[in-house]
């Protein structure tokens, strides 16, 4: 059966695991001149309908270290910008390529893609979901910290597709999510409800962030809410994440981002160079995560 890896909850929380430790792996071995070609002779489609930086470069370098090859393809390059149904696309492009990343505004978009593939779908970024970021996010932790499992973990902004995909993954990796918002901006409400137990809504940011063992933010006006900027800035003013705020949380505290990040917004100047700043080693990690995501989704746990 074809897996895809729409949202954190296509796999278990013992794959997540696995994927988790085989990133850590991966990275090793890369570092360690070590080669590894699981994907030669395969390729991955890329449809792009919104612009990344971090998330093309990853996933082409992770085909290119696998031993395989990418397609970058934007809705100006393809018949799906031109109205061709989603499913019709599927079809013709899953019987070409060995697995597809989309990075799109519907999230309906990659579940009907998936429903007709053939092959793997990966979910790139969505506007309600962003699952891959959250596979650098917690082996980042993991890394510098251990087990993220018990821990609590703050959002301070906007409930965005980064902070629905943090809920899922406090459900997950089985950790207390605090999210402080504005009134107005919560995450999706039928996530919440879901995750009762799990998840709470603090207006305060000061409150959220005591004790917690990481914290971290977005921009808080995602693509396509541009026009939006001036009055969002308003209502997020008291949320921007400063050395101080930090200073709340627990001592052993990390500081993550997704990036691109607006200095002075959402972040002070100094914040990425904090020393509870991981936000590097978390960009780095998207490589090193979807390298595992790619090889499990293709060959299963090794």
């Amino acid at each position: 059966m074809t897996r895809h890896f729409l949202t954190l909850l296509d796999l278990t929380p013992e794959e997540l695991g696995y994927l988790l430790q085989r990133a850590v792996e991966l990275k090793t071995m890369q570092r360690t001149g070590q080669f590894h070609e699981p994907m030669r002779g395969k390729t991955l489609g890329m449809i792009f309908e919104k612009s990344s930086t971090r998330t093309r470069v990853s996933f082409e370098v992770a085909m290119t270290q696998f031993g395989g090859a990418s397609i970058f393809l934007s809705s100006r390059d393809t018949q799906l910008g031109r109205g061709e149904p989603v499913e019709d696309s599927a079809r013709v492009l899953s019987r070409m390529v060995d697995a597809v990343m989309i990075r799109t505004f519907d999230h309906g978009t990659v579940e009907t893609f998936a429903q007709h593939s053939r092959v793997p779908v990966i979910n790139a970024l969505t506007d309600d979901f962003h699952p891959c970021q959250l596979l650098a996010d917690m082996q980042t932790y993991v890394e510098h910290r251990g087990e993220i499992k018990g821990r609590k973990v703050v959002w301070v902004g906007d409930g965005n597709n980064m902070c629905n995909s943090y809920i899922n993954a406090a459900r997950q990796f089985d950790f207390q999510l605090v999210v402080a918002c504005p009134e107005g901006f919560e995450p999706d409400a039928a996530l919440m409800a879901d995750n009762a137990g799990r998840v709470s809504v603090v207006r305060d940011p000061r409150e959220a962030v005591a004790g917690a063992h990481l914290v971290t933010t977005d921009v808080w006006a995602s693509m396509g809410q541009e026009q939006e900027q001036q009055e969002r800035a308003r209502h997020f003013a008291p949320y921007q994440v400063t050395p101080a705020l930090m200073d709340l949380a627990d001592e052993q505290a990390l500081f993550m981002h997704c990036l691109p990040a607006h200095r002075g917004e959402e972040i002070s100047h100094d914040m990425l160079d904090d020393p509870r700043s991981v936000v590097w080693d978390e960009a780095e990690n998207r490589l090193h995560a979807q390298k595992a995501l790619l090889e499990f989704l293709l060959h299963g746990q090794h």
